[in-house]
């Protein structure tokens, strides 16, 4: 364990994890001309067109977990970049659909090795890709993203105590 990290709470572990996590992949993706946020959308976008998905922006906020502001600011720098096409949707004229072009497959496929290295690299204090405690972290992870969770309510009496 990390000397930092010795009574550390769980929630300031997974902070610390996924900012270290976002730092390894930015700096890997960087010489592809892509951020870790971009990686994001473009690898998530080039899974759901491999399952013959051609999916909105907002579906794609959904699956990736970024705001669908963000998303839509991604997405027009992917186009202007030439990575992928944004057109509107025939059955929703508000909604935009995402397709990668020729050279964001490229370069998706690219980044989605670099990445996978950076996976081994992460998990083999777990024995690796495929080992048991990788999966079970998996699934841990798992189980807590699926939890909802919301923020408690300012001045709420049940966690502010009993003062008025």
């Amino acid at each position: 364990m990390s000397k930092d990290s010795t009574g550390s709470t769980p929630g300031f572990l997974v902070w610390r994890l996924a900012n270290k996590w976002r730092v390894a992949v930015d700096r890997a993706v960087a010489p592809l001309g892509l951020t870790h946020a971009q990686y994001s959308l473009v690898a998530s976008l080039y899974g759901m067109q491999r399952a013959g998905e051609r999916p909105s922006q907002r579906r794609l906020a959904d699956h990736t977990g970024l705001e669908a502001l963000y998303v839509s600011k991604l997405a027009r720098t992917l186009e202007s970049a030439g990575l992928i096409e944004r057109t509107r949707d025939p059955r929703d004229p508000r909604a935009m659909q995402l397709t990668l072009t020729e050279p964001g497959q490229a370069a998706t496929r690219q980044a989605i090795a670099v990445v996978q290295e950076l996976h081994q690299q992460l998990l083999e204090p777990l024995g690796g890709l495929d080992a048991p405690r990788t999966g079970a972290f998996t699934d841990t992870l798992t189980t807590l993203l699926d939890a909802p969770l919301a923020p408690p309510v300012p001045n709420d009496r049940t966690t502010q105590g009993t003062t008025p």
